[in-house]
């Protein structure tokens, strides 16, 4: 079972608004079985609309399209589909009296607009929009469905729910599509692949591996499709524990609860430690990701965010002759920003990151791309050098990334 989904709107093709609901509804159909094929984001515009649906015809057995059905002249969804359909609007009586009521209980007066919003194509199966006006519409059609749904998120997302979801349940026999996705950490996606070479050649015929490369991670998600639910639970379980036979020393854990800030904040609460930043290049972005976890306030007491040579000297009690001899992007610098926030906040662990993320240099000796981390303990400091290049903002993420790797790497030395 194959889906398309086509989003309708000028304004997600200008940037105005970003395209969420593909991605939730996406997300949705794989759930119940439905594999999306395609997402298109196309103009309000009745030719390309037209176009659009009959190529999708051609190639999906379910349409999901979101937007243009307001009361205004620029929507034209509405009227654009019952052209495809060679039907008429008609005014749907509960569709108006949902609409009254709906603006009765808001104190909103209805109008002649409004009560357009009441006209429906004859051949469309109404769906009730629980929070909004715009009627939700499905058609089934030379044997593909088509489902029509307003764009307003929390409109679009309750008529799936309540509406769609259900139906198409009901009247399709659906396959089962289970998805496990482990992170790892500290390797690229071409040494990983290397790594796992043999096991991917040799996986079933219904498991897909995907790599899914970030800053200082890939994930590995396998995906099985097929009627047997227990059959693929067990063999992607099994697939999962070659995984960890393999590759134990750059895995983090699944993709729910696996990422690697995760596992730091399992293994500080563990022990009754914990952490603090000091954060020049970054800007906090490290200690955001550690607090990111439900229950850091546990084991995250701070962060100094010493952007400035002054900060770092009166903050953290950087000597200003170490700055002077080395600059501000130094081992030096790093390791002693380690040290002034793990005394200042009291804490076993310390980040320390001073690096250049671009565009300029500020008055260093040091290239765009170079970045110190320092990692402070109960018994030592240590630092590395990287170059992570351009942009600035990759910089800022791999240095997020690895500090964090690194911090990891210290927890379970100890």
């Amino acid at each position: 079972m194959k889906a398309e989904i086509i989003t309708i709107g000028d304004e997600i093709l200008i940037g105005q608004i970003v395209d969420t609901n593909s991605q939730w509804i996406g997300t949705e159909l794989n759930k119940i079985g439905v594999s999306v094929y395609q997402i298109s984001s196309i103009q309000d515009d009745k030719q390309h609309i037209l176009n659009a649906l009959e190529e999708a015809q051609q190639r999906v057995d379910i349409v999901i399209i979101t937007g243009g059905l307001g009361p205004t002249k620029d929507d034209i969804t509405k009227h654009t589909i019952a052209e495809y359909f060679n039907d008429t609007l008609v005014l749907n009586e509960e569709v108006v009296h949902h609409i009254k009521t709906l603006f009765a209980k808001y104190n909103i007066p209805f109008g002649e607009l409004n009560r357009l919003q009441g006209m429906i194509p004859t051949k469309a199966t109404y769906l009730k929009n629980e929070y909004g006006t715009a009627p939700g519409m499905w058609f089934n059609e030379n044997n593909t469905v088509f489902v029509s749904l307003p764009g307003v998120p929390e409109e679009m997302k309750g008529l799936m729910k309540n509406e769609v979801l259900p139906k198409i349940r009901k009247e399709f026999q659906l396959p089962f599509i289970i998805h496990k996705t482990l992170i790892t950490y500290g390797q690229g996606e071409s040494v990983v692949a290397e790594r796992i070479e043999d096991f991917e050649n040799n996986l079933p015929a219904f498991v897909k591996l995907a790599y899914l490369p970030n800053f200082g991670r890939v994930r590995l998600r396998l995906s099985a499709k097929g009627n047997n639910k227990k059959l693929l639970e067990d063999t992607l379980q099994e697939q999962i524990d070659e995984l960890y036979q393999l590759i134990p020393d750059i895995i983090s854990g699944f993709d729910e609860g696996g990422k690697i800030e995760d596992k730091i904040g399992i293994f500080l609460k563990k022990e009754g430690k914990t952490i603090c930043t000091a954060e020049s290049l970054t800007g906090g972005k490290i200690a955001a990701t550690l607090v990111s976890v439900a229950g850091s306030s546990a084991y995250y007491k701070g962060s100094i965010i010493p952007y400035s040579a002054e900060t770092k000297i009166n903050l953290l009690g950087v000597s200003v002759k170490t700055i002077k001899k080395h600059s501000v992007v130094s081992k030096e610098v790093a390791i002693e920003m380690a040290k002034g926030a793990k005394e200042k906040l009291k804490t076993d662990y310390a980040i320390a990151v001073t690096g250049n993320a671009g565009p300029s240099t500020d008055d260093t000796d040091k290239s765009v791309g170079v970045v110190f981390i320092a990692i402070a303990t109960d018994f030592d400091v240590f630092v590395e050098e990287f170059n992570f290049g351009k942009p600035r903002g990759r910089v800022i993420d791999k240095t997020v990334n690895k500090s964090l790797e690194l911090l990891l790497k210290e927890i379970l030395k100890n």
